[in-house]
């Protein structure tokens, strides 16, 4: 898996660590680089991406908790809201990106950890209470891996998250998703420009990686939340653009929004989606989740 891990580690630098002071022209203030939540139709940015936030917190019951993993954390968005509003004693955040890694240590939130590493690698000393993962998930495949191989990894990465979390503990997952189009069918300028080496799972995938391990206790999909969401970045960017091309230079600002262009498009005629999911884990000892069955 060395490999693969490089791989994503590579892909994930590519794209993320542009600079931080490029993303915080076009993004909210929490710097939040997902699928936003839209409660209603008169939300601005920041508050749906707060929306978004609090759905994944209550996900895992976070004021309760005593101890959250964030895989994919980003700038931190989730591992402020832990340390500042939930009152949560430890959260650990793994991302890829030195950028992200470094403006999260700079911000120094009381009982957080950032780690520069693949959660291929990473082995805690501790369970959690809570995991919650935005926007990683379309890292863990890759483009020329066939279903069944892609299914083998997503069932890895949920093997270890059932090891990771407390018997009551719960999974929060957001991911962007194939939904009317087929892998083959996919934009080579996103696969090759923009998320090199990244590739986007089924809900059909994820459900067959989790059988035995999770229990998917709800599903929501937000694919018009996503459309509107990339539409935004997009007008913002647009808005920025003479200071965007001062630190990036012309043909980064004309990717990225050909990039959110696209993107908003392809949610909006159903050829992507967005998952929302909430997993808990299957008591030990039966299907899957102990090794023999019960």
């Amino acid at each position: 898996m060395t490999e693969r891990s490089d791989a994503a580690a590579a892909a994930i630098r590519h794209h993320y660590d542009v600079g931080n002071d490029f993303y915080r022209l076009w993004l909210d203030s929490s710097l939040s680089y997902s699928c936003a939540l839209r409660e209603t139709p008169g939300d601005t940015l920041e508050v749906a991406q707060a929306n978004k936030l609090r759905h994944h917190l209550d996900a895992v019951d976070a004021r309760t908790a005593g101890a959250v993993l964030d895989i994919g954390c980003g700038w931190g968005a989730i591992l402020r809201e832990l340390s500042q509003s939930r009152g949560v004693g430890r959260s650990v955040g793994l991302t890829l990106s030195d950028e992200q890694a470094d403006y999260v240590r700079a911000q120094e939130y009381p009982g957080v950890e950032v780690r520069v590493e693949d959660w291929l690698n990473y082995r805690p000393d501790t369970t959690f209470d809570g995991i919650i993962s935005i926007g990683a998930f379309e890292h863990f495949a890759r483009p020329d891996d066939p279903a069944e191989q892609k299914i083998r990894v997503y069932r890895e990465f949920f093997t270890h998250c059932r090891q990771w979390l407390n018997p009551t503990g719960a999974l929060s997952l957001q991911t962007i998703a194939y939904a009317n189009m087929t892998a083959a069918q996919a934009d080579p300028f996103m696969q090759q420009d923009i998320f090199p080496d990244a590739e986007l799972p089924t809900l059909a995938e994820i459900a067959a990686a989790a059988e035995g391990l999770f229990e998917i206790t709800a599903v929501t999909t937000g694919r018009l939340d996503y459309a509107w969401t990339c539409a935004e970045w997009a007008r913002r960017l647009r808005t920025e653009r003479a200071a965007a091309t001062e630190l990036v230079g012309p043909e980064v600002v004309a990717r990225y929004l050909r990039y959110l262009t696209l993107s908003a498009m392809g949610f909006r005629m159903g050829k992507l989606t967005l998952l929302r999911l909430v997993m808990r884990p299957y008591p030990d000892g039966f299907f899957g989740a102990g090794g023999e069955s019960a």
